[in-house]
C-alpha cells in the first residue's frame, strides 16, 4: 500500500512545483494518515510508566522503593547528571508540541495527517518524562525542587533551534534529534546495567526504542519529500548543518544561574561518559546522508548541487574537529544532585 501511494510517477512529480512546501506537505498527507501505525503504536499496546515503577497499592511497595534506592545509590555522579539532563529534556515536551504545530504550509485541520501525527507523537513522548521523573523522585538522590526549577525554566525559556516554520528544516532537525536521543538513552541504559541498576536500564531501553521508531518516521518524511523537491530539501539540510544541530535543552539552567550554563555542564558529563559525543554527531550525519541517498540525487538546481557537495564533504571535516577535542574535566557540582 505504501508503495502504491508514494512511489510517485512522473505526472505526480510534475504536478508539484519546485519549492512549494504546501503542495509537498499535501503530498505527504496520505502517508501520515495511512502509515502512522508503522511508527506509532495503539495506546493499549504501549508500555506505561506504571509497568516499571513500584505500586503503592502493594504491600511490597516500601521494599521495592528501598531496592530502587539501593540500586540508584551505586550510579556514578556523572551518570546521574546525564540522566537528569535527559529527563529535563523530555519534560520540556509542551515546547516541542507547540513548535511542531506552527509548521508553515500545513492545514491546521484537527483530523488532518500532520495534526494527528503531532498529537499522537506527543502522547507517546509524554510517557518518557513521566517515567524518568518518578524514578528520580523515588531514587532519593535528586533535589526535586531544584529539578523542578529547571523544568519550569526550560519550558518558560523555550528554544531557538534554527528551523523557523519551514517543514523541511523541521523534519531534518527532528530526524537528527530523535536519533541523538536514541543514542543517549541507549547508552544510559547500558551504563546503568553495568552499575547494577537493571530497572533503570530497562526504562531507558524502552524509551530508546520509542525514539528509534520516531526517528524512522521523520526520516521517511524527508525521503518522500526528496522525491518531489530534492533541491529545496538539500538546501534546507545544508542550512541546518551550517547552523549546527543544537539540542532542544540548550537553554537548560539551574536556579539562580545564567541561561544555558547547566546545559554546558550536562553536555560535558555526557562527553566524559561517552553517552553522547562529537563522534556520535558525525555518525548521525553519515546515517542521514546514507538514508536519504544524498550522494546519488540527480536533476538538482545549482543551489541544490552546492548543498549536496557541502553535505558530502562535511562528515570528514567534522571528524577532524572531533578528533582534536579534549575531554572536559569535571568542574561543576549540580544543585540537582544530593551529595
Amino acid at each position: 500500500m505504501r508503495l502504491c501511494i508514494f512511489v510517485a510517477n512522473m505526472q505526480d512529480m510534475n504536478a508539484i512545483n519546485e519549492g512549494s512546501r504546501k503542495e509537498v506537505m499535501t503530498y505527504l498527507e496520505p502517508f501520515m494518515l495511512n502509515e502512522m501505525s508503522e511508527y506509532l503504536k495503539p495506546v493499549e499496546e504501549m508500555w506505561q510508566p506504571a509497568d516499571f515503577l513500584p505500586d503503592a497499592a502493594r504491600d511490597s511497595f516500601f521494599q521495592e522503593v528501598k531496592d530502587l534506592q539501593g540500586s540508584a545509590r551505586e550510579l556514578p555522579y556523572d551518570l546521574v547528571a546525564v540522566l537528569i539532563g535527559d529527563t529535563l529534556t523530555e519534560e520540556a515536551l509542551p515546547t516541542y508540541e507547540s513548535w511542531l504545530t506552527m509548521v508553515e504550509d500545513v492545514e491546521k485541520n484537527e483530523q488532518g495527517g500532520w495534526m494527528r501525527w503531532v498529537r499522537a507523537w506527543t502522547a507517546e513522548e509524554n510517557r518518557h518524562g513521566d517515567l524518568l521523573n518518578k524514578y528520580l523522585y523515588l531514587s532519593g538522590r535528586v533535589n526535586m525542587r531544584e529539578f523542578e526549577y529547571s523544568t519550569q525554566y526550560l519550558i518558560k525559556d523555550g528554544f531557538d533551534i534554527g528551523t523557523g516554520r519551514d517543514p523541511y528544516r523541521n523534519f531534518v532537525y527532528t530526524s537528527f534529534q530523535e536519533l541523538a536521543t536514541n543514542v543517549s538513552h541507549r547508552r544510559v541504559a547500558s551504563l546503568a546495567k553495568k552499575s547494577g541498576d537493571r530497572l533503570l536500564s530497562k526504562m531507558c531501553g524502552v524509551i530508546a526504542s520509542d525514539e528509534a521508531r520516531h526517528a524512522k518516521a521523520y526520516m521517511s518524511f524527508i525521503t518522500h519529500a526528496v522525491k518531489v523537491d530534492a533541491s529545496e530539501v538539500l538546501i534546507a539540510f545544508e542550512d541546518m548543518m551550517r547552523k549546527k544541530i543544537v539540542m532542544p535543552a540548550q537553554f537548560l539552567r539551574e536556579s539562580g544561574e545564567p541561561q544555558g550554563e547547566a546545559f554546558s555542564h550536562f553536555s560535558d558529563a555526557a562527553q566524559r561518559l561517552g553517552v553522547y559525543t562529537a563522534l556520535d554527531y558525525v555518525d548521525i550525519l553519515k546515517d542521514l546522508l546514507k538514508e536519504w541517498q544524498v550522494d546519488s540525487l540527480k536533476d538538482l538546481n545549482d543551489a541544490g548541487e552546492k548543498a549536496r557537495d557541502y553535505l558530502m564533504r562535511l562528515p570528514d571535516r567534522l571528524l577532524r574537529i572531533a578528533e582534536r577535542m579534549k575531554m572536559p574535566e569535571k568542574t561543576h557540582n549540580f544543585k540537582w544532585i544530593y551529595s
